[in-house]
């Protein structure tokens, strides 16, 4: 089995090219210099070379608030990409997981959203993801939409490197309290695109759109204490971390404040619970700052 990753460069895609696949599945790796996923052509022009039995497409515009100040782009590789590779999709018979987020939701709701819940984006980058789930749906029937949220991993800028940057640099960190989601591992996003791969070489895939994001939802405020909290003995100094609101923090794009993710579909589904988010940290925040855990740990 032959499977296409589009965005093998970012940090979920770096995760999936060195994820635990089955040995008789072949791995293709196609980062933003290999192929521009907002040029039909170009996309159009790898299908028919590689036949691939499955496409996942990881590229994405992911600068949350630069995207309000660069839209075209953010539109160019979020729906238009999205949008391409479907369409060569639906070509070629090729199954397609596209991966989404949790922006595409205003944050309103009380409780978790399901996949089914109504759509709301805020920004442009939530807009631009939502449209691109339009796209694949009215394309090509065999396709899997997985949404996630709060993505950290070794590679690629996320919050968990942010953090450990700005320990080095300051005493006191501001940190957003009233936000709430789930963060999910780049790793455990990867492990769970292997399992949906498995069920679609079977023919055993339920197509549409899932949630999966880690387990325990938190704030952005718990999730640099946590990050903190395991990263202490290789950190020259913990930093203070304050809690503040949204008012107090304001940025470009507004952020839902609710991103918590109902996965109970994916498990019924694929079998796949979500796992908790804390051993995936420790693992990335070991890998980040490039040290042994601590002794008796």
């Amino acid at each position: 089995m032959k499977i296409m990753v589009f965005g093998a460069g970012g940090q979920i895609g770096r995760e999936v090219c060195r994820a635990a696949w089955r040995p008789q599945y072949t791995i293709l790796p196609l980062d933003r210099k290999a192929v521009d996923v907002t040029k039909s052509g170009a996309v159009g022009a790898v299908f028919a070379r590689e036949a691939p039995d499955l496409a996942i497409n990881l590229a994405a515009y992911t600068a949350v608030d630069r995207a309000e100040n660069e839209p075209e782009e953010a539109w160019s590789v979020n729906c238009a990409g999205a949008a391409n590779i479907a369409a060569a999709c639906a070509d070629h018979t090729t199954p397609l997981i596209q991966l989404s987020t949790d922006y595409v939701f205003d944050g309103h709701k009380a409780g978790p959203y399901r996949e089914d819940d109504a759509v709301a984006p805020l920004g442009v980058y939530g807009h631009s993801k939502e449209a691109g789930e339009r796209a694949v749906r009215a394309a090509f029937a065999q396709h899997v939409i997985l949404r996630t949220a709060w993505v950290f991993g070794a590679y690629g800028a996320n919050f968990v490197k942010t953090m450990l940057r700005l320990a080095a640099e300051r005493p006191v960190l501001r940190v957003v309290t009233d936000q709430r989601g789930c963060p999910t591992a780049a790793a455990d996003i990867a492990a769970a695109l292997t399992v949906i791969a498995r069920h679609i070489e079977r023919g055993e895939a339920k197509w549409g759109t899932y949630h999966f994001a880690g387990a325990r939802a938190t704030s952005w405020h718990g999730f640099a204490e946590a990050i903190f909290n395991l990263a202490v003995p290789q950190l020259a100094a913990r930093p203070h971390v304050e809690p503040i609101t949204t008012d107090q923090y304001p940025t470009p794009a507004r952020r839902p404040m609710n991103s918590v993710l109902d996965c109970r579909k994916i498990k019924e589904a694929f079998g796949i619970s979500p796992p908790p988010w804390g051993t995936a940290l420790a693992n990335v925040i070991r890998e980040i700052l490039g040290s042994r855990p601590a002794p008796g740990t």
